[in-house]
């Protein structure tokens, strides 16, 4: 008989699955253990000579005896048997039974007395390893456990400061949970769910992969998944686990599992959309009944999406919304329009929505006027996705919107579209005028709505939004307007000469800057920019209103830094500078430019400009409006008055001489400056004209080029003016230019120049060396225009190409 323990547990090996068999209340007699197993038997059986083994172990003795050919004996005795039959021992079993069920019931008892009493780390363990092994042995245990209010106890084991014993609490509610609904409803009362959340922000710990194994057991019950996603956290950190690239492999397992399950509560599946997870709430949507699709629809046009996560969706679910939009219900129609709004954000997914039919629906909504139409507030979410799709830059042109072949370009459509942002609220019209942005931001409809516009006679009306106290409203018209400039810009300047207050409007929101330079200022001032430079009319009505001193300032601010705009400055100082560049074609007319071009030393704004270096267009603008004022400076300039020769004077020639005045220009033949008569002889404008000749961009090139042949024109002196480009090293990049033969208008200037300068017979000789320059000229006298061919005849008798007594252009 083998010794009784003395009433505590003993500590033995944790990996010994059955150490609880070793401990035992009343003794344990030599009969109850198996020969073979050295363990209580629970089967147990006898042979031909009385001897009693466990079942399963003396079945596995004989097969090992056959297998090795060997004769079949007892185990004990050695001495062959005649006979292999087996006879149940009911009896021995009975009696097993009986003293395991005391030993048993006594042993929880004190499992129970350890897990009460705060006994040691080591009792604490070993009394919830026994609970583990009774309750998988025999599942009824479960039920004493739970009638024996051992939960509540193992529970208390989560607060241990022993991180052993939580681990092994939580491994022992995991047991006793399995399968048993009535445990996990105990488990589910007050804070316990709470409490073994809070394990999983444990990171890479074994609490942690015990806590989430809990959980998943747990969340089998439909009861505690609610219970579950209700602890603020919980879902989100499942969420989290999911997607762990260094979480143990079956603990994202298990997280994923939890999360599944989780899913049989709505309110789960919404807070698992919140964090991330979408698939649960689209296959509801997609799936679900009626009251779920417009549930899930409802809040997922609430949530807010990476662009990634819209072209998800938009895939997977984006068809069904559109078709929910289109034949649902008014609260249907809503949730799907919102959720759209959502989605068409992003270019990518606005496509796909475009390729699953929005179009058709979306516009219906918004022209159907009667007992069928939508509600105004729908209108307007229906204008924003418009809006959105829109701006996707899809080819509009090639939708059909019904039957009648409509699409969304067609003049009809952008009549209505028109007369909308005519006649309903500041927030549709916005939207539907950010419609009309997106459809001129493309080349290949700009066209259509330009047309449409003009057909409708709306251009007042757009111009009138200036105005508009709203500045989303104002924003949409501007960049509008600024679209569309380039294709009407006479019709906007008329409309802005012919309506009261727009204009000034207009300057006020460039000029006023607050902290910053935002889309709006840009916006506005590209409008203006992009108006026909040759209206003096509109020039003459931005002297009146001041304009021009208020955007000179507003450039030197810039080149100062003293003004902040971030993306918007470049295009923001471009229009500047563009604006400006229109007050140096009225100033023969204009005896009020003049003044003011001296007053702010113009002149020498552009010039400093030319060095804007990454501003191409600042930089060609600049260029092309010191031509405009160099061309000023032959009439500007001031001429010396020499008194009328006297009677003498005609009778000796000697006596007839002009004296000699010093200081004159030697281009202009007067007194100059680059303030008073915008001479580009002073201020280093030809130097820095000449450096623009290198330039990538052919049109700075071109307008760089076309300032400096102003030296050369006919009422100059057209000598000193090659003296001064030669001295300033500028002939070789003008023949560069020739050679290069980049564009046909390059192609002209430079000729033009080189026939100038091959007047000169000194440089004459020099070219006449150079067989390109003759070639270059030779191309140009065979396949350029008229009057460049005519221009290249004559430089080529310059260098002796073509004889002097040629008559290939009579009126040359």
């Amino acid at each position: 008989m083998a010794d009784s323990t003395n009433g505590s547990f003993h500590s033995g090996s944790p990996s010994d699955d059955y150490q609880f068999e070793r401990l035992h209340i009343e003794p344990i007699y030599e009969s109850f253990v198996c020969p073979l197993t050295k363990q209580v038997m629970s089967d147990p059986v006898s042979l031909e000579n009385g001897q009693t083994f466990e079942r399963e172990a003396i079945e596995k003795w004989f097969k090992e005896c056959k297998d090795c050919g060997r004769k079949i004996v007892c185990p004990l005795t050695l001495k062959e048997l005649k006979r292999i039959d087996l006879k149940p021992s009911i009896a021995l079993r009975n009696t097993i039974e009986e003293w395991s069920a005391r030993n048993e019931v006594a042993q929880l008892d004190m499992a129970r007395r350890s897990l009460s009493s705060g006994g040691s780390e080591s009792d604490v363990v070993q009394a919830l390893n026994y609970i583990q092994h009774i309750c998988q042995k025999n599942r009824s245990y479960k039920r004493v456990v739970r009638n024996e209010e051992l939960i509540p106890r193992i529970l208390d084991m989560l607060r241990s400061s022993s991180r052993r014993v939580r681990c092994k609490a939580l491994e022992t509610l995991r047991i006793v949970a399995e399968e048993d609904t009535d445990n996990k409803e105990i488990m589910s009362e007050g804070d316990t769910v709470r409490t073994i959340v809070k394990f999983l922000s444990h990171e890479l710990s074994k609490e942690r992969e015990e806590a989430v194994s809990l959980l998943y057991e747990l969340s089998k019950s439909e009861a505690l998944c609610e219970k579950i996603g209700d602890v603020n956290g919980a879902i989100l950190i499942l969420v989290g686990m999911t997607s762990s690239k260094s979480e143990n492999v079956l603990t994202v397992e298990k997280a994923e599992q939890t999360l599944e399950n989780l899913e049989k509560c709505e309110k789960n599946v919404l807070q698992m959309a919140e964090n991330g997870r979408l698939q649960p709430l689209l296959s509801l949507l997609l799936e679900g009944d009626p009251e779920t699709k417009l549930s899930m629809a409802s809040y997922l046009g609430e949530l807010v999406l990476s662009n990634d996560v819209k072209v998800f969706v938009a895939k997977r679910v984006g068809p069904s919304l559109v078709n929910l939009m289109r034949n649902g219900n008014i609260q249907s129609r809503e949730a799907a329009l919102k959720s759209l709004n959502q989605i068409s954000s992003c270019d990518a997914s606005a496509k796909l929505l475009i390729e699953g039919g929005i179009l058709p629906p979306l516009v219906k909504d918004l022209f159907v006027v009667g007992s069928n139409h939508m509600p105004t507030r729908l209108k307007e979410v229906s204008a924003t996705v418009l809006a959105n799709v829109v701006n996707s830059g899809y080819d509009f042109a090639s939708i059909p919107l019904g039957h009648d072949h409509q699409t969304l370009v067609s003049e009809d459509t952008i009549h209505n579209l028109l007369y909308l942002i005519s006649n309903t609220g500041p927030a549709i019209e916005c939207k539907l005028l950010q419609v009309l942005v997106g459809l001129t931001s493309s080349p290949s409809t700009v066209m259509n709505v330009v047309g449409a516009i003009k057909s409708s006679g709306a251009t007042i009306s757009l111009i009138q939004f200036i105005e508009a106290p709203q500045k989303d409203l104002r924003l949409a018209s501007l960049k509008l307007l600024q679209n569309l400039s380039p294709h009407m810009g006479q019709e906007l300047a008329d409309a802005l000469r012919s309506t009261v207050g727009q204009l000034g409007s207009l300057i006020k929101v460039i000029t006023e800057i607050n902290g910053g330079i935002a889309e709006e200022q840009a916006a506005a001032v590209v409008m203006l920019a992009d108006l026909p430079e040759t209206d003096a009319g509109l020039t003459r009505l931005l002297l009146d209103e001041g304009v021009f001193p208020m955007m000179i300032s507003r450039v030197i601010w810039i080149r100062n830094g003293d003004i902040r705009g971030g993306r918007f400055v470049t295009p923001y100082l471009e229009g500047l500078v563009q604006v400006l560049a229109r007050l140096t074609f009225v100033l023969t007319d204009e005896p009020r430019g003049v003044a003011l071009a001296r007053e702010h030393n113009l002149a020498a704004l552009f010039t400093d400009l030319l060095q804007a270096n990454g501003l191409d267009k600042v930089q060609m603008v600049s260029a092309m409006a010191l031509e405009n004022l160099s061309q000023e400076s032959k009439r500007l300039t001031q001429l010396p008055e020499f008194p009328k020769p006297g009677f003498c004077a005609s009778i000796f020639s000697c006596l007839g001489k002009q004296p000699v005045v010093t200081g004159m220009c030697r281009v202009h033949r007067g007194t100059c400056s680059l303030r008073q008569s915008f001479c580009l002889l002073h201020g280093k404008a030809i130097g820095k004209l000449i450096a623009c000749l290198d330039h990538k961009d052919e049109k700075v090139v071109e307008a760089a080029l076309a300032a400096l042949c102003t030296v050369l024109d006919d009422e100059v002196n057209i000598e000193q003016g090659v003296a001064v480009l030669c001295e300033m090293d500028g002939i070789a990049p003008i023949i560069e230019i020739l050679l290069e033969n980049r564009t046909e208008n390059l192609r002209r200037r430079s000729v033009w120049a080189i026939e100038r300068i091959l007047r000169t017979d000194d440089i004459a000789k020099e070219v006449s060396l150079n067989p390109n320059v003759s070639s270059a000229l030779v191309e140009a006298f065979r396949n350029a225009d008229y009057r460049t061919r005519q221009i290249a005849e004559r430089a080529l008798k310059h260098v002796d190409k073509i004889p002097n007594f040629s008559g290939i252009f009579l009126n040359a």
